[in-house]
C-alpha cells in the first residue's frame, strides 16, 4: 500500500502494544486465554492496522504535498483523530454489551469482548500518541541516508 517499507513497519510496531492491551484486559477481568479471546486478538490486530494506515497515510500524503516532516506529522495526527476516535469508540461500545452478558454464551463472548474493549481503548490511544513518533524516527532515519547523497549531486537537501 505505501510502497515504502518504512511506513508498514511503523505501522505493525503498534500492533504488540494493542495486543498487550487486550492481555492486559483479560488479567484484570481474570478472564483465561481461550479461543474466542484468540479470535478476539485477531480482531484486534486488524482494527489497530487499519488505525495506524489511515494515520500512516495522512502523513504520507502530507509529506508527498511538500510539508516538512515534522508539521506533515502533526498535521497528519490531528486530522486523522477523528477518524481513530471513532473507529475505536464504535468498536468498543459495539462489544460492550458482550462483555457484560451473563445469559446463554457468555463464557463464550466476555473474553472476545474483553479483549477488543481493552485493546481498542490501548491501541487507539497509542495510534494517536506512539505511531507519530515512530513515524518521525522512521522517516527522519531514511532523510539523514538520502542527505549526503543529495548533496552530492548538487541537489538542495531541504527540498528533498
Amino acid at each position: 500500500m505505501f510502497q515504502a517499507p518504512r511506513y508498514a513497519v511503523a505501522v505493525f510496531a503498534v500492533v504488540p502494544f494493542a495486543l498487550t492491551g487486550g492481555a492486559l484486559g483479560l488479567v484484570i477481568r481474570g478472564i483465561s486465554f481461550s479461543i474466542p479471546a484468540a479470535v478476539g486478538f485477531i480482531a484486534l490486530a486488524g482494527v489497530s492496522v487499519l488505525n495506524g494506515v489511515v494515520l500512516a497515510s495522512a502523513v504520507r500524503e502530507k509529506l508527498d504535498s511538500g510539508w516538512p516532516l515534522d508539521q506533515a506529522i502533526l498535521e497528519g495526527s490531528t486530522g486523522t483523530m477523528r477518524a481513530v476516535l471513532t473507529t475505536g469508540a464504535v468498536a468498543a461500545f459495539g462489544f460492550l454489551p458482550m462483555a457484560l452478558a451473563t445469559g446463554a454464551g457468555a463464557e463464550v463472548q466476555r473474553p472476545l469482548a474483553t479483549v477488543v474493549i481493552c485493546g481498542i481503548l490501548f491501541s487507539t490511544a497509542l495510534t494517536l500518541f506512539l505511531l507519530p513518533g515512530v513515524l518521525r524516527l522512521a522517516l527522519f532515519v531514511r532523510r539523514r541516508e538520502r542527505q549526503p547523497a543529495l548533496a552530492r549531486r548538487g541537489v538542495d537537501a531541504e527540498i528533498a
